[in-house]
């Protein structure tokens, strides 16, 4: 899909990986929705770019179709959705540690926000012959992250979302993209937008996702990874499931020898 003068909305969209592809989006000429629970950032970001901010907790059902209304309103019908926002608590030590609420929050925003996004749009896109999801998973969703269940889980049931969106829905005329990166410089690793993290092994900024994102969006890939090396661990792990499984308990073992924990920020050093 070419976005020029395309109407385009992305949740979590003020700031990190959001807010880069905000910015990519209205470089190429989008008519851009910033989406966020952080309304005074959204409107920030929206300002720079010359888009439209609505505040929106992506969590709920019917602030999604509050922001779908609000959209058509004021830009006309959505060509893509990027549901981007997304959580990450971590766990102290169990892969039962999180608790209800963060497994809650983390099963809301990684996956029923994109089965919300999709409800409230695909009859229109379905009715115009054409639509675009692009969905924000990680490479936990391929493969597994660490010193947190609660996220590998659900971003795996992002990416079955995906599928089950572009299996159904090809012959609609709907296309779809999902996003598998492994380590970002964003808030969620404590990062700020102006930090250096240049020396750091693995790591990649929100603007090299977004660079990736549009490249993908542009061939109608469905399979986008900011990190190639992604796919060579996806193929690993489908090749020898039991080799894998024992490459990661080997993995985190030396992370916690390394680090003492599993927490994210610490994790990237090693990669």
């Amino acid at each position: 899909m070419n976005v020029k003068e395309k109407t385009v909305v992305v949740t979590g969209g003020a700031r990190g990986i959001g807010k880069a592809l905000s910015v990519r989006f209205a470089q190429e000429g989008a008519k851009v929705v910033v989406a966020d629970i952080l309304q005074k950032t959204a409107q920030e970001t929206a300002g720079e770019l010359g888009g439209l901010a609505i505040a929106c907790d992506v969590s709920k059902e019917d602030d999604i179709r509050a922001l779908v209304t609000a959209t058509e309103s004021h830009f006309g019908p959505i060509d893509l959705f990027c549901s981007n926002a997304g959580v990450f608590y971590g766990e102290p030590d169990l892969a039962t540690s999180a608790t209800n609420e963060q497994w809650k929050s983390s099963w809301d925003i990684h996956v029923m926000s994109h089965v919300y996004a999709a409800r409230a749009t695909l009859p229109g896109m379905i009715e115009r012959g054409s639509g675009y999801f692009v969905q924000m998973a990680s490479a936990a969703g391929l493969l597994s992250q660490i010193g947190d269940a609660a996220y590998s889980t659900t971003k795996h049931a992002a990416v079955g979302f995906a599928e089950s969106l572009a299996i159904t829905h090809a012959s609609d005329g709907i296309k779809v993209s999902v996003i598998c990166p492994q380590f970002v410089a964003t808030p969620m690793l404590g990062y700020g937008e102006d930090d250096d993290y240049s020396t750091l092994p693995g790591v990649i900024g929100p603007k090299q996702v977004a660079d990736s994102v549009l490249n993908g969006i542009a061939e109608e890939r469905f399979l986008i990874l900011p990190h190639p090396e992604v796919e060579k661990y996806r193929q690993h792990k489908g090749a020898d499931y039991a080799r894998w499984l024992s490459g990661m308990q080997r993995l985190r073992a030396k992370i916690v020898e390394e680090t003492g924990s599993t927490r994210l920020e610490d994790m990237h050093k090693l990669v």
